[in-house]
């Protein structure tokens, strides 16, 4: 069975377990999100086709990826005139994978899957800025913060275990790590 879909202003034949990138749609990864534009569905020969939309129809997708397109450069240059426009654009991107084409107004039967567990408790209290720490940027304190890792304090106090259990379940390194105790340390106090 397979269904046309419109999302993003483009429009795409999916089928189940097909996985594809589309412009950036809302949802977490893991998460089950359901595309309502549906312009066409069916097996061989028996088609329904919407007029623009097929009522009841709906397509469930599991989202992989968050992501961002390969920068396009937009260059424009004037001749004899010394004007020059150099712009670059990433196009916010979304990958999918198709999980079922639902009819008849069906709610998709797979829910979201279920996140892990955190590997550390967060202690009470008010958060530290970590970004603060040479090698921690924004996207690595989010991580961390994930992870229940919140405090300068509970960065100091990582012992070796705890050390190489994030080295296996995240990606910074066990060098990076310890680097990031002795900033913590100083911080900390």
């Amino acid at each position: 069975m397979f269904a046309v879909i419109k999302t993003g202003g483009k429009q795409y034949r999916v089928a189940a377990d097909d996985t594809i990138t589309i412009e950036r749609i809302a949802g977490d990864v893991g998460e089950i999100v359901t595309i309502g534009h549906v312009l066409a569905f069916g097996e061989g020969e028996n088609v329904t086709i919407g007029a623009p939309f097929v009522d009841g129809a709906s397509v469930a997708a599991e989202v992989v990826e968050q992501g961002r397109a390969p920068t396009v450069i937009a260059f424009k240059k004037r001749r004899r005139q010394n004007s020059r426009r150099k712009r670059g654009h990433r196009q916010l991107l979304t990958t999918v994978r198709i999980s079922e084409i639902l009819t008849n107004g069906a709610a998709p039967s797979k829910a979201a899957a279920a996140k892990p567990a955190p590997l550390f408790t967060a202690p009470e209290g008010a958060a530290d800025d970590l970004t603060k720490i040479k090698g921690i940027g924004p996207v690595a304190a989010r991580q961390l913060k994930e992870q229940g890792i919140t405090t300068f304090a509970q960065i100091a106090a990582l012992s070796d275990e705890d050390v190489a259990k994030i080295d296996a379940n995240m990606p910074f390194s066990a060098d990076q790590i310890a680097d990031w105790r002795g900033q913590a340390k100083e911080l900390a106090n």
